[in-house]
């Protein structure tokens, strides 16, 4: 109770301060999503991402010197995905680790779900350990553009929310059993067709990585949400239904 007390002033005495002019420049230069909020959105998006900043520890590596742009950029993606829900800035995340650009595992390593990765190039990972690793070039490259409705930070996040029941399954903690129980409907009627388009060929709108398991398919759904609402509302209409209703998020009326 004494440390949740102090963690609260904490909070206060931050959000006293005026939020940085530079810093809301590298919001609307880096996160395109910016512009589309409410002002009522922007301005908790601004203390949200305050918060995210001074509670991680962060650390360039590959020889990256860290600055605010990258932090505001990725702190303010990380909490968008948040924006609609109770939540304590990811709780179980402490540390954010930012490459230059994609970086390679010496190592053969097992995942939390028992999969040997071979060594390889990664763009960045989520780990149960409370760690984020990210490349900073697709980061940009994703808050700015985009590209294909794919986007790094929000990939990365969906996959800390995910695992905030202590497990990864592609099943974020929700509020009752008919929640779950719909979640489960929708989403293994949807992984399912996923997952027989790409072992078919066929082209989709979501990014095919996501046939590669339920927990990705969850992180590529996020990613498709925020980055081509529009589409994923005309293709798949019970899946961003699901996901509206879990973020509490509307991004196709963005538009």
């Amino acid at each position: 109770m004494v440390f949740s007390w102090i963690k609260r002033q904490r909070r206060l005495q931050l959000l006293e301060t005026p939020f940085p002019e530079a810093w809301l420049a590298h919001l609307e230069r880096n996160v395109r999503h910016y512009p589309r909020l409410s002002p009522r959105e922007q301005a908790l998006l601004r203390d949200q991402l305050r918060v995210f900043i001074a509670e991680k520890y962060w650390e360039g590596c590959g020889g990256l010197q860290l600055t605010d742009e990258m932090q505001v950029t990725i702190a303010a993606l990380a909490c968008l995905l948040v924006l609609g829900l109770e939540h304590d800035y990811y709780p179980r995340v402490i540390t954010i680790l930012l490459y230059p650009r994609h970086y390679r595992l010496h190592e053969s390593e097992i995942d939390e779900l028992g999969i040997v990765h071979d060594p390889a190039t990664r763009l960045g990972e989520a780990r149960q350990q409370g760690v984020v690793i990210l490349s900073w070039a697709d980061v940009l490259r994703g808050a700015r553009k985009g590209k294909h409705g794919q986007n790094l930070v929000l990939h990365e996040f969906a996959h800390q929310l995910d695992m905030e029941d202590r497990s990864i399954d592609g099943t974020p903690p929700l509020a009752s059993r008919e929640a779950y129980r719909r979640w489960h409907q929708v989403m293994t009627a949807e992984y399912e067709r996923h997952v027989e388009a790409a072992e078919g060929g066929h082209a989709t709108l979501l990014d095919q990585y996501g046939a590669l398991n339920e927990a990705e398919f969850f992180a590529v759904a996020t990613e498709c949400f925020f980055e081509q609402p529009v589409e994923l509302q005309a293709g798949h209409s019970e899946l961003y239904a699901l996901l509206r209703d879990y973020y509490h998020q509307d991004p196709a009326a963005w538009e």
